[in-house]
């Protein structure tokens, strides 16, 4: 754990994982910072960021490409390329056009189709990312957590087990578990070698279940983050999830975690502390969603420190403000960045 602070004033090397629109909120906020030549090295503070991304989702258009061509569904990964494209308005808007009509058309994403026929062509998926990165010029790099074709089981607390990313964030029940399927995953050596050079490591916003844990259910990916010297950071939901999360407080995210993965993983969690409008949290409690409670005396019962902002941006729907929460993290863990 980091016992002191000291001003260190060379660019840090920020890995994020995660998976849904969570991690595209901190790479899209993130990216502003990131040098992108030798002479913004200077004046920066982020030298590299990588992406590690979750590859279990099974539904929409990425759940029907990966069962017709056998590859790994293509969504999430657009979204971040998307997010860390320098050419967002154009680029972006090409590979998030999604097509309304035609037969096998229909619903697709340009992006999910452009990802799978390179895929295609090189044979090789992470290959389709690095070159799929290149044609969005992104700031950044963007890694699945595993090259394997991964699926998602989940054992409920009445113990019925659900099979597939789609089926188990439908499902109302509470999870008792969630597990890979094969047990045994691979993780890509680019993934571990940017988390064995990190400085700062960043997990979630997202779904518990079905965008943070799955990438932390690869042994390697686990053992490279509890390696590291990088300080490892939690970003706190703000609302919980009907079923999935249903009344989780930010210790109950956190030991969900700890829980799946036999280690303690975390130095720091950021937590907001700001509260949404009376008639937007009506609307939520209607589908049985409400605020994370920050559980504050629990974390110090962990031995977790956490930092706290006005991080809430809800224009209709509850989502973390990105500018804020980018700023957060600069100011306590870049610019302050803490000493393992």
């Amino acid at each position: 754990m980091k016992n002191s602070s000291q001003q260190r004033s060379r660019p840090v090397r920020v890995v994020a994982l995660g998976g849904g629109t969570g991690l595209s909120t901190v790479l899209r906020g993130l990216k502003e910072y990131v040098a992108s030549s030798k002479k913004e090295k200077e004046r920066q503070p982020i030298a590299d960021l990588a992406a590690i991304v979750t590859v279990t989702d099974d539904g929409g258009s990425s759940g029907r490409l990966r069962r017709e061509y056998r590859v790994l569904p293509p969504g999430d990964i657009r979204n971040c390329m998307v997010a860390l494209s320098t050419d967002e308005h154009l680029l972006g808007k090409l590979f998030q056009y999604r097509f309304p009509a035609g037969r096998g058309l229909g619903g697709h994403s340009f992006g999910n189709l452009f990802l799978t026929a390179l895929t295609n062509v090189t044979g090789d998926f992470p290959e389709a990312v690095r070159v799929s990165s290149q044609v969005l010029a992104i700031r950044g790099r963007i890694f699945p957590s595993t090259a394997q074709n991964v699926t998602l089981e989940a054992e409920l607390v009445d113990g019925t087990v659900v099979h597939g990313e789609t089926n188990i964030s439908r499902s109302r029940k509470p999870i008792r578990k969630i597990r890979l399927v094969p047990r045994r995953v691979r993780a890509l050596p680019e993934v571990l070698e940017a988390i064995h050079s990190a400085d700062l490591i960043l997990v979630g916003p997202g779904s518990l279940y079905t965008s943070i844990i799955p990438n932390l259910l690869i042994e390697k990916v686990v053992q490279a983050i509890k390696r590291s010297r990088a300080t490892c950071v939690y970003i706190a939901n703000l609302m919980t999830q009907p079923g999935e999360t249903q009344h989780y407080s930010v210790a109950d995210h956190i030991r969900a975690i700890y829980g799946h993965t036999h280690k303690d993983l975390f130095d720091f969690v950021v937590i907001n502390r700001s509260r949404a409008p009376a008639s937007v949290l009506r609307r939520y409690r209607a589908q049985d969603a409400e605020p994370v409670n920050p559980s504050f005396d629990e974390l110090d019962r962990m031995k977790l420190s956490y930092v706290t902002g006005d991080l809430l941006h809800h224009r209709g729907v509850v989502r973390h403000d990105q500018k804020r929460l980018t700023r957060l993290l600069l100011d306590e863990f870049v610019k302050r960045r803490p000493a393992r």
